[in-house]
């Protein structure tokens, strides 16, 4: 897919409050334990673990206590994820779908219909988050200006940015689109409800903003509710050209973009989510940036236990279908698609109605898009400089650069051939690991994540490829 070239405007106000955020965000170990076991991510049937190797292979030898920290983080998680609550997202889905359509053509002066009416309930729902927030969060919008089916008009992306209290840790966007079409993509006034597509997406989006709100994180999160994502991308591709233009350093995208289906017509159920990633169709590889993040959130939602498990897919969307995190990767920004595993209804379905979204379903997928976005954004840099040298007696020894905050490292292995990471070692101080299955092509790649003083992981090291 190409980049087309819009013809937008960026207000002057919001141009001075991006150059304020960016100018404010310029603002002992404990006994060891006993040798570590590397702990496989299956969850059923249970595999064995690795912590004793009769062949003599070895395992890790160095390992801390750790207990105190992963207990009190979990807690911490626990309460926040609370929070999302599941009236106000069925509150949101059902409002969004009651203005009938949000296609990009649909009015814009109707206070009851249309693309306007949705525009103006989002950013009134930003402006009540940004009152709330004693100053932590400004809503604001990026206007552009685009053509569809031969129609000019201006549209909206709005948004919503939380600032953040660390230099250098970049920003982190969260989006999803509002707008809506149903099958005649050219009808801009047929019923074109959205619930899931992405009411849910926008539902969550305005969820995760409202709790974030009430403190603030290392990095900057800017929430964007994209316009016009149904017709080529176009909301999500102006903000990547305005943030090019600005340069701002985005450590990551999430795209929430329909979360709200645990079941299909035939009666199938799987309260899973899957991640989608990709450079572009045409350069789809494991070791891509967006592939890298795709992993990383998998398992620091898995090791934080978010509510839902999840799957990292080998493809950058479903056959033939794209997302506003092409705009993000195909610029060179790591980015990933959440969605929901089974599919309801088609795109632009007329019978994406709120009435088949599952929102307790909803609820634990806004949970687990939460927490993971609560561990990038927050937790400790994760160790640089990563190096795999064989030490006195012959064995290969993994060493890094030390995190001067750390209460311990998590080590991620990835089997060879696999998406994710399938085993995790928890990890004291010490910056060195020697392991024998580091060598040999059991596993294509290690990444090391720091664990901060609270207990919370950061975002994974750039993987460390062990096969070749």
């Amino acid at each position: 897919m190409t980049t087309q070239s819009h013809s937008h405007k960026i207000t002057y106000t919001l141009i001075l409050w991006f150059a304020f955020v960016l100018v404010a965000c310029n603002l002992g170990t404990v006994p060891a334990a006993d040798p570590p076991t590397l702990a496989p991510r299956e969850t059923a049937p249970p595999a064995a673990t690795f912590g004793y190797d009769p062949s003599g292979g070895g395992v890790p030898s160095v390992a801390e206590d750790i207990e105190t920290p992963i207990a009190r983080i979990d807690l911490e998680l626990y309460e926040m994820t609370q929070q999302v609550d599941v009236g106000r997202l069925r509150t949101h889905v059902e409002t969004l779908q009651g203005f009938t359509t949000r296609h990009v053509n649909s009015t814009q002066t109707s206070t009851t219909t249309g693309i306007g009416a949705a525009r103006t309930y989002i950013h009134d729902q930003f402006l009540d988050i940004q009152a709330q927030s004693e100053g932590r969060f400004v809503a604001t919008t990026l206007p552009f200006d685009m053509t569809y089916d031969n129609t000019p008009t201006r549209q909206e992306n709005i948004i919503g940015v939380l600032q953040g209290t660390s230099p250098g840790a970049g920003f982190i966007v969260i989006g999803a689109h509002y707008d809506s079409i149903n099958t005649d993509f050219n009808d801009a006034t047929g019923f074109a409800p959205g619930a899931n597509d992405n009411g849910s997406g926008v539902a969550g989006l305005i969820e995760i903003a409202r709790v974030l709100s009430q403190r603030q994180y290392r990095s900057s999160i800017i929430f964007v509710a994209f316009s016009a994502e149904e017709v080529n991308l176009r909301g999500s591709r102006a903000f990547v050209d305005w943030a090019q233009a600005q340069g701002l350093d985005i450590a990551g995208m999430i795209n929430i973009d329909s979360i709200g289906n645990s079941n299909d017509r035939n009666g199938n159920v799987n309260e899973s989510l899957r991640i989608f990633s990709c450079e572009g169709e045409a350069t789809c590889q494991d070791n891509g940036l967006s592939r890298h993040m795709a992993r990383s959130v998998e398992f620091l939602a898995f090791a934080h236990s978010a509510t839902l498990d999840m799957r990292v897919e080998r493809s950058a969307d479903r056959d033939g279908r794209y997302g506003d995190h092409f705009s993000f990767s195909e610029a060179g920004y790591p980015a990933i698609r959440v969605i929901n595993t089974m599919e309801e209804f088609g795109n632009g379905s007329t019978q994406d109605t709120a009435d088949h979204v599952e929102y307790g379903f909803l609820r634990e997928a806004v949970q687990s898009i939460l927490l993971m976005t609560v561990a990038i954004a927050d937790g400790p840099p994760p160790p640089r400089n990563i190096t795999l040298r064989t030490n006195a007696d012959g064995r290969p020894t993994l060493i890094w650069e030390e995190i001067s905050e750390a209460s311990g490292y998590v080590i991620a292995l990835r089997l060879s051939g696999s998406t994710r990471y399938d085993h995790q070692l928890e990890w004291g101080t010490t910056t060195s690991m020697t392991f024998d299955d580091l060598t040999g092509g059991r596993y294509a790649g290690v990444a090391i994540g720091t664990r901060g003083a609270n207990g919370l992981i950061g975002r994974l090291s750039a993987e460390y490829p062990l096969e070749g």
